[in-house]
């Protein structure tokens, strides 16, 4: 099992786009650990940050798009995106998040990787903003599933190279850690929120960093440890198993779209001569 050229990845990213995702992984961070970094009633009340903060990501991802389709996103991989979205979408209710077992991430995973970190980012965003439209999901906490997965996606496809078992256990370790990181950086969203303030692990305005960082490890462990590890078992099952077989379709896929293969055209670009029985029909039908 061989790595693709570089020249077989889906969406090309062009060094403005690079810069662009650069400054939407900063706005993301900002986003998911706004309780360590926003002073206390800065925006009038505790609910506005992630109300305000979802809106700027929906915004950023938007930008994102538009600078990834200018930089280099073909018919061919625009019809790639749109079936594994469907597909993630259809597989996501599967699990419905029950014991925290997740159907969406490993096809996220292997995509990222043959397919390169922009077709990544771009199917974390699509598979689940698809997904909340079918199962009803539209809500606040969209945007920053959205921005997780979008991540998980594009790191896949920046993994170092591997090839054979080697490449199916570091995919797999890495769905692993990210099922992990995805459930710690979605519990942020709504941890300000979700507690009696006089809760020893409730996030208490104006508190050192140190101490809230504590208080929020606590929240996490307690309350999420059990979910993120049914996600990390999962996605590294279903990588370990069906990865080798995926990540060949996938791959033979890609080599029989070759995304960004150069057009060119013969005899530079002048209109081939007609056939020599073709002509001579021609010139029959004049003479009559």
């Amino acid at each position: 099992m061989t790595d693709l050229p570089r020249a077989a990845t889906a969406i090309r990213i062009t060094p403005r786009a690079g810069v662009v995702i650069a400054l939407a992984a900063f706005l993301g961070l900002v986003a998911f650990f706004w309780p360590f970094v926003v002073a206390p009633g800065k925006f009038g009340s505790n609910y506005a940050p992630p109300l305000i903060f979802g809106v700027l990501l929906v915004l950023v991802l938007c930008v994102v798009f538009s600078e990834i389709a200018e930089g280099g996103i073909n018919s061919k991989a625009l019809a790639m995106l749109g079936v594994l979205s469907a597909v993630n979408a259809a597989l996501r209710p599967l699990g419905a998040g029950t014991a925290g077992i997740e159907t969406v991430f490993f096809i996220l995973v292997l995509a990222g990787r043959v397919y390169g970190p922009g077709f990544g980012f771009a199917l974390g965003c699509t598979s689940l903003f698809a997904s909340a439209l079918i199962t009803g999901g539209v809500g606040p906490w969209m945007p920053y599933q959205m921005f997780g997965c979008a991540f998980v996606g594009m790191l896949a496809g920046m993994l170092p190279k591997a090839t054979g078992r080697r490449e199916v256990f570091l995919l797999a370790g890495y769905g692993s850690v990210s099922g992990y990181l995805f459930g710690f950086l979605l519990n942020l969203s709504f941890w300000p929120f979700s507690l009696d303030p006089n809760s020893s692990i409730a996030y208490l305005p104006g508190l050192p960093f140190t101490e809230q960082f504590q208080r929020y490890l606590a929240f996490d462990l307690a309350t999420s440890l059990g979910w993120d590890t049914g996600r990390a078992v999962t996605n590294f099952v279903c990588i370990t198993l069906a990865g080798p077989a995926v990540l060949t379709t996938f791959r033979r896929a890609a080599r029989r779209a070759r995304f960004q293969a150069p057009v060119r055209f013969r005899d530079g670009g002048r209109i081939p001569a007609p056939l020599p029985h073709v002509s001579a029909a021609t010139k029959g039908l004049e003479r009559n």
